[in-house]
């Protein structure tokens, strides 16, 4: 009879056993609740989750890992986390991506700093987008010194063959292109359409730089036929208000709490958007969408930066263009709900928005 009693209780200890990682398995969070916790900072969730088993570069539904998160929101304690559980400063996201790069989108220096201080690699082999690329593109001075005093090639190659100095032609960031001029930026590099930074100076309505870029003959020629060089591509931002609310959104349809007041906040904010159109102005058109656009669409290619494209789409497909911008998420395809309201979906892009 002991002996039955041992065996009985040595089956409830191995049952037990057996059942623990599926009793953890189940409190792990899905991609979006992951990421959302990451993005407001939640120390606490990441950590438990961490203790749970949740491996140290679980991806998000967007954006990347924990870590890449916490370096795009600038959170160091968050990076601190994951980094401390074994995450990897080197690994890239599915647009090639890594953390580095992402808080040097966003400014970040104080991140920027902790993750060259932790090995995390300031160039890549061949033609990739590069920190260097993105602290420029944004007009991140600090940022782009910091890199460039710690070893940036300021002649690396985007995939398309760009150099951060024709970004800083492309947005008119003229202390920047002085800044890499004075470090060996070379002004004579050219992407895959042929095209330097002078190019992209004159294109996009700045002669300071395509002085400093160019030679004096260039110029003369360029004065004497000023709409040779294309259309302006040059960015602008989203609205902050429009950023906003796509946060609030996502998390609110993750919580089930979407609301119709926040749903037409979103589309005051789309008048907002459409208002700033300067086609739209110059037309004389109305301002104000009478029906809630079911999504917003931002597109561009990596081999194409000059050609992103941003359209409204409605319940009857009708699609309106919109301005080219620059998103600061990266987030390409927002499916919005309209009454009654189905779930917001939040498609991660095969492309990031703005120059990539």
């Amino acid at each position: 009879m002991a002996f039955h009693a041992r065996r009985r209780l040595g089956a409830l200890w191995l049952a037990a056993l057996v059942a623990l990682p599926a009793a953890a398995l189940a409190a792990l969070p899905d991609p979006v609740r992951f990421g959302i916790a990451v993005e407001n900072g939640d120390l606490r969730a990441a950590r438990n989750w961490l203790d749970e088993g949740l491996p140290p570069d679980f991806r998000a539904d967007r954006i990347g890992t924990g870590l890449m998160i916490a370096a795009w929101e600038g959170n160091v304690e968050m990076m601190e986390l994951f980094v401390s559980r074994g995450a990897n400063v080197n690994r890239t996201n599915q647009h090639e991506e890594t953390a580095l790069m992402l808080a040097a989108w966003r400014g970040h220096l104080d991140a920027v700093k902790w993750l060259l201080e932790r090995g995390a690699r300031l160039d890549r082999p061949g033609l990739a987008w590069s920190a260097l690329h993105y602290a420029v593109f944004n007009g991140h001075d600090a940022v782009a010194k910091l890199l460039i005093e710690r070893g940036a090639d300021v002649n690396a190659r985007s995939t398309n063959g760009s150099s951060p100095l024709m970004m800083a032609a492309r947005e008119g960031k003229q202390r920047l292109a002085k800044l890499l001029l004075e470090r060996g930026a070379d002004p004579n590099l050219r992407n895959d359409r042929e095209e330097d930074a002078f190019v992209w100076a004159m294109r996009n309505g700045h002669p300071q730089i395509a002085r400093e870029v160019g030679t004096p003959e260039r110029m003369a020629a360029a004065a004497r036929a000023p709409d040779s060089f294309g259309p302006v591509t040059a960015s602008r931002p989203v609205p902050s208000r429009l950023e906003d609310l796509v946060k609030e959104m996502r998390v609110a349809e993750s919580e089930g709490r979407l609301t119709p007041e926040l749903q037409a906040a979103y589309l005051a904010a789309v008048r907002d958007l459409r208002r700033s159109a300067p086609a739209q102005q110059a037309a004389g058109e109305s301002a104000a969408p009478t029906e809630l656009p079911r999504v917003l669409e931002i597109r561009a290619r990596r081999s194409a930066q000059d050609e992103e494209r941003v359209r409204l789409i409605y319940d009857n497909q009708r699609a309106e263009d919109l301005p080219p911008v620059v998103r600061r998420e990266p987030v390409t395809v927002i499916s919005v709900p309209s009454a009654p309201p189905p779930p917001v979906n939040v498609v991660e892009p095969r492309v990031p928005a703005g120059v990539r």
